[in-house]
């Protein structure tokens, strides 16, 4: 990509993608095109279709998606397999017809088996059954690296894939409903101390093990996927380390200044025990993560909270 080039970032608004134009910003990019949905519906083929023949972009960024957390997913299971279906379907095959140079494609750590080995290897995607909670969500990423994989194979479409671990950063979600753990102990942890609360209640016994990585090196990863990798299949993108809740709990419950306790309440599920990148492919291909999970949760916990 040259400055100058013409890159859609489709998502911008979500934590992914608003990371990506600030980092194509920092890095000096100038003719980065965004479309909120309510000017491009991406579901609407026809408006997809107008977009890229009038705009004709050079580079495209697919991080747009239909996202929610378990209980979205499990209610709301006809939406997500459709609506993601179509954004990628229309993204993707328009890009192939305007004759976009790259497009990296947006996956999920929900593609790979329930029951997978630790770490995730790349190609352990396919080899077992998935997460029935998430299953239509996770079916509608599975085809969109495949569907890539098939524009590059009867196309030579340069269209390529990345599949990023647990995020967080600027932008996250913080509903207590249907967030993830992080940005909700966070905001546990923030409401407690002004609220000077004796105990916050975690989920679980505090022991499975998660990996975590800042959206905004999410973001320099992709950018530098798009500049570096021109392969099939798809590419992990995470930090490859990882932490216990109970550790990360009192992590944030330091940073955010909690004096209470942290109660577990062992009634309620843990989830999968250990669910962990194998970022070889990815540190091979000459990247590494630079922000640390301390740091990282003080950032975002000043520019949300304070």
């Amino acid at each position: 990509m040259d400055l100058n080039s013409k890159i859609y970032v489709a998502g911008h608004r979500g934590m992914v993608g608003s990371a990506i134009v600030k980092n194509l910003q920092d890095k000096g990019f100038i003719n980065i095109v965004t479309r909120t949905s309510t000017e491009l519906n991406l579901i609407n083929q026809q408006q997809v279709n107008d977009f890229f023949e009038s705009e004709k972009p050079e580079y495209v960024f697919l991080a747009a998606a239909k996202v929610g957390g378990i209980v979205a997913n499990n209610t709301y299971r006809a939406d997500f397999i459709y609506e993601n279906m179509m954004i990628q379907n229309n993204v993707i095959h328009e890009s192939y017809k305007s004759n976009v140079k790259k497009l990296l494609f947006l996956g999920s750590s929900c593609i790979y088996p329930k029951f997978a080995p630790q770490p995730l290897k790349e190609d352990y995607l396919l080899t077992g059954l998935l997460e029935e909670t998430n299953e239509p969500y996770a079916i509608a990423k599975i085809a969109g690296i495949k569907m890539c994989d098939a524009y590059r194979q009867q196309y030579d479409c340069n269209f390529i894939s990345v599949m990023p671990t647990n995020l967080y950063g600027n932008n996250d979600n913080y509903d207590l409903q249907n967030s993830h753990v992080l940005p909700a102990l966070l905001r546990k942890m923030h409401e407690a101390k002004i609220n000077n609360d004796k105990f916050v209640t975690v989920w679980g016994t505090g022991s499975p093990l998660r990996e975590f990585l800042h959206a905004n090196d999410m973001a320099d990863a992709c950018v530098y996927l798009m500049q570096n990798y021109n392969d099939k299949g798809f590419v992990n993108i995470g930090s490859g380390e990882e932490i216990s809740i109970k550790d990360l709990a009192y992590l944030i419950k330091n940073i955010v200044g909690f004096d209470g306790k942290i109660v577990f309440d062992t009634t309620k599920p843990d989830g999968t025990p250990r669910k962990l990148t194998d970022t070889t492919r990815l540190n091979n291909l000459g990247w590494k993560y630079k922000i640390h999970l301390k740091s990282g949760i003080q950032e975002v916990y000043h520019d949300r909270f304070l």
